[in-house]
């Protein structure tokens, strides 16, 4: 039986995703189905827009009524399906015989923190991201934003157990490294030579203590006492990084 199963139930509704990157990248993943498309004669005259999908000119101030203010929608909007779902299972056999790492977030909430960490994840080649279900962000636009494009190419894995997903990802071969304020030891004393979960919590509150519970060690980010902590998506790519410099056997 397949463990870590994305739940199949969508956000109610169809999200709509804005801006060049963003939509480029939706437009070039074939998992992901574009069911509308909104754009300027300008922005649509540089793309190669699949003749399926519905596409509606329109000029930037329909544009902006389309999605939340503000929002720099660089003459695109488009509307798509959530991408299907992923079990953990899979994705753990797809990174079987590599080292790339796995990012896991426990209660991560905010989408622009979650778009960016997507954006490290890629950035940095790592096989995934993990959260759970109820307590993490559903696609929106706003969060593809933030991740420029991520979103479509990192496998996003939602559980309905972090515990039990933080069990399976163990019995996969990866070492689970939390990161944590009150850790004693430096990310770089822990990292070690095994393949590395990265395990972080909300901004503010972090990991829960049944995260940490499953966790096999705990680390800090060796940063100056004047300030108090980064923004989980500052940590995550810091962390990426040290995994990344240690694999490729640079002095950090």
């Amino acid at each position: 039986m397949r463990r870590g199963h994305r739940p199949s139930a969508p956000a109610s509704g169809r999200p709509r995703f804005w801006g060049r990157h963003a939509v480029i990248a939706a437009l070039a993943n074939p998992d992901r189905t574009v069911r509308r498309m909104w754009g300027t004669r300008e922005a649509l005259a540089a793309l190669d827009v699949p003749p399926v999908i519905p596409v509606t000119f329109a000029d930037v101030a329909d544009l902006g009524r389309l999605v939340p203010s503000d929002a720099p929608h660089q003459g695109l909007v488009i509307e798509v399906d959530p991408l299907p779902d992923i079990w953990l299972g899979d994705l753990l056999e797809r990174g079987r015989d590599d080292r790339r790492p796995l990012i896991v977030l426990d209660q991560v909430t905010d989408p622009h923190n979650v778009g960016a960490v997507l954006r490290s994840a890629a950035a940095f080649d790592a096989l995934g991201i993990v959260t759970q279900d109820r307590h993490a962000p559903p696609e929106s636009g706003a969060l593809a934003r933030a991740a420029s494009g991520a979103l479509e190419i990192v496998p996003w894995v939602r559980v309905v157990n972090l515990a039990r997903a933080l069990d399976e990802i163990a019995e996969a071969g990866f070492w689970r490294i939390g990161l944590s304020g009150h850790a004693k030891q430096s990310l770089g004393q822990a990292i070690g030579t095994a393949r590395v979960a990265l395990v972080l919590g909300a901004e503010g509150e972090g990991m829960r203590a049944n995260t940490e519970a499953h966790c096999d060690e705990l680390a800090k980010l060796p940063i100056s006492p004047r300030v108090e902590s980064l923004n989980i998506s500052n940590a995550a790519a810091i962390a990426l990084y040290a995994v990344a410099t240690r694999d490729q056997g640079i002095d950090r």
